[in-house]
């Protein structure tokens, strides 16, 4: 029954119909390489990667191969699709998943919440996981929090912070 299924999405991938391949990757492949991005703490090497995957799935969709000389912006223009796309997704969904946590008196609010007790080690401190909260929002996670607690505002800054860089989104 599966490799039957499979057949029939042969046909899909080797067909011309970008729009429909663009729909397929959204909805199948995207979500299960960002599952559980609600709790990464993403570094600029993190960013490039993710940067780097996207771009190659589009590339996948157009049958461009990794040697051709194409501009990504080029691609995203055919594509019609909006610059980060995934990063913002991911962005977006590590915001509400911040601001559900501060709604609620739950134990991952405790832990995010809570400075481990001990000696600090030596060399620069791990980044931490607030620390994208106050990079994309320009805000501290006191202050976002406090935001979080007014749903319809904090889903409203939430959309100014993750489409800042998107300029046509599908």
């Amino acid at each position: 029954m599966a490799v039957g299924q499979l057949k029939k999405m042969e046909t899909i991938w080797k067909g011309q119909d970008k729009q429909t391949k663009l729909k397929i990757v959204r909805a199948c492949i995207f979500p299960t390489a960002i599952c559980g991005c609600e709790g990464w703490t993403l570094t600029t090497a993190d960013e490039k990667k993710i940067r780097a995957f996207e771009m190659k799935c589009y590339r996948r969709i157009l049958r461009i191969p990794w040697i051709a000389k194409r501009k990504s912006t080029e691609i995203l223009k055919e594509l019609k699709v909006g610059q980060d796309w995934l990063l913002n997704n991911i962005k977006e969904r590590k915001l509400s998943y911040f601001g559900h946590q501060k709604r609620h008196d739950s134990l991952e609010k405790h832990i995010m919440e809570a400075r481990p007790e001990g000696k600090i080690r030596k060399g620069r401190p791990t980044r931490r996981w607030t620390e994208d909260i106050r990079e994309w929002l320009q805000i501290s996670p006191t202050e976002a929090g406090r935001e979080a607690q007014k749903r319809e505002v904090f889903r409203r800054r939430v959309r100014e912070a993750t489409s800042t860089q998107t300029c046509q989104d599908e």
